[in-house]
């Protein structure tokens, strides 16, 4: 299943250089720039309690976004940059650059473990560890997946499992070559806490 890619609001800047970029922010916008794809740079302005909004929301550099400008076609964007202000650390500009449908970008997606009822391990009180709720892949930017299925049918305690391991939606491959945990199941404490003192009165 493809993600839905989120729209951002914005409008075009008239005038370029500090001075427009000032009276932007005294109207309450963040300036910023949109690139790339052989067409010239346009400047636009964002509503800055929106895109502050959208920043808090988290991942605002690994999400591809359907940029959409009043007078102008709806076109895909990633953020390459959010300049903030030295004190108050709030943004003061922001870079993006257009995308195409058959791009290829790094992006983090969700990971979602099923059938944990037909995980014996679980079962047996085991608890499950997850390292990397999320999995930063090189992506299509026009089949860009919801999500990464992780299936725990006969999962047991002491059981880890690896990028290797889980089949990664079509076109997709991890920025990381090794092959990384991305999940466990551990024994719940008071048996882990048996089993030791077992392995001490033999020992």
């Amino acid at each position: 299943m493809a993600r839905e890619i989120p729209d951002l609001q914005a409008v075009v800047r008239t005038g370029t250089g500090k001075g427009a970029a000032r009276q932007a922010r005294r109207e309450g916008y963040v300036p910023g720039i949109v690139y790339g794809d052989g067409k010239e740079p346009t400047p636009i302005n964002l509503n800055y309690n929106y895109l502050l909004k959208r920043l808090k929301q988290g991942r605002f550099l690994q999400t591809l976004f359907n940029l959409k400008v009043e007078g102008q076609p709806d076109g895909h964007v990633i953020c390459r940059g959010v300049q903030r202000d030295v004190v108050k650390d709030l943004p003061t500009h922001v870079d993006f650059m257009r995308i195409h449908d058959e791009s290829r970008i790094n992006l983090f997606i969700h990971v979602d473990f099923i059938n944990q009822d037909k995980a014996p391990g679980l079962k047996r009180g085991g608890t499950m560890t997850i390292m990397r709720p999320e999995i930063e892949l090189e992506v299509m930017a026009g089949d860009i997946p919801d999500h990464i299925t992780v299936d725990l049918t006969g999962k047991e305690i002491g059981d880890v499992i690896h990028i290797d391991d889980i089949t990664l939606p079509k076109g997709s491959k991890p920025t990381i070559s090794r092959n990384f945990a991305v999940a466990n199941l551990a024994a719940p404490s008071g048996l882990a806490r048996s089993e030791e003192e077992e392995t001490e009165a033999e020992a």
